[in-house]
């Protein structure tokens, strides 16, 4: 398996240089380069294009949380912070793991391991659903049948569970994430547009910008647009070349 290309964002010098001596433990890491701010690390993001953040939470006058609007959110992010308080909202954006500070060597070697077997298990991930494919799923109590995966238009979180949207204003819930449902969807048909949800590309009928420039997609039969984050707004752009797409 390559090296793991990563970047450390903290903005203590001290505690950067701490956590490169222990990542230096770790062959399968590459430290490629540190920064103590947001832009700082845009600029080390955008140059050397890391495999993994590890991104500390509380930066001067920012957030880490702030970086992820910007970054790729194909890169993968270790959250390392002397607080215990951010863990529901960092695991609900899918990072990899939570470090406390002052990090402890076994727990690193823990979530190297992670790093590690999430990289192998990518990588022989066996194809997930074809856009012909069916899913049986329950509608309600009484009924349950089998789903076009291409019908699907929306999907959000609820709890440790899904519910997905149809054409025809069905709905069903699934006992997946939607990280689940973003490895296994055909990736030419559906993307994440925010943390809270993923669309079908060929069900969207127009985005647009709202008064604070922010950009909506609406939906076809869904009578209210979804939000798109800044983090996934580029990825969505570049999908469409549509001039009937105002992006």
């Amino acid at each position: 398996m390559k090296n793991l290309k990563a970047i450390i964002v903290d903005d203590e010098r001290l505690a950067r240089i701490n956590l490169r001596k222990l990542l230096a433990q770790h062959k399968q890491i590459e430290i490629v380069g540190e920064a103590g701010s947001c832009s700082e690390a845009g600029s080390l993001i955008n140059f050397y294009k890391p495999d993994l953040i590890f991104l500390d939470i509380q930066l001067s006058g920012e957030t880490g949380f702030d970086l992820l609007e910007i970054a790729n959110p194909a890169v993968k992010v270790v959250f390392v912070t002397a607080y215990d308080e951010y863990a529901l909202r960092a695991f609900e954006i899918n990072a990899m793991d939570y470090l406390l500070k002052p990090v402890d060597p076994e727990r690193l070697k823990v979530t190297v391991e992670r790093l590690c077997g999430a990289e192998n298990e990518e990588k022989e991930r066996k194809t997930g659903f074809e856009y012909t494919d069916k899913i049986y799923a329950r509608l309600n109590n009484y009924t349950s049948r089998f789903i076009s995966i291409s019908s699907i238009t929306f999907i959000e979180p609820v709890g440790n569970y899904s519910m997905a949207y149809t054409i025809n204003k069905q709905h069903f819930l699934v006992l997946k994430t939607l990280k689940q449902w973003e490895d296994e969807l055909p990736a030419d048909h559906f993307i994440r547009i925010h943390r809270s949800s993923i669309i079908n590309i060929d069900h969207i009928d127009r985005i647009e910008k709202d008064t604070m420039a922010q950009q909506k997609a609406y939906i076809k039969n869904l009578p209210q647009p979804l939000e798109v984050s800044r983090r996934y707004a580029r990825r969505l752009k570049n999908i469409f070349s549509n001039p009937v797409l105002t992006v």
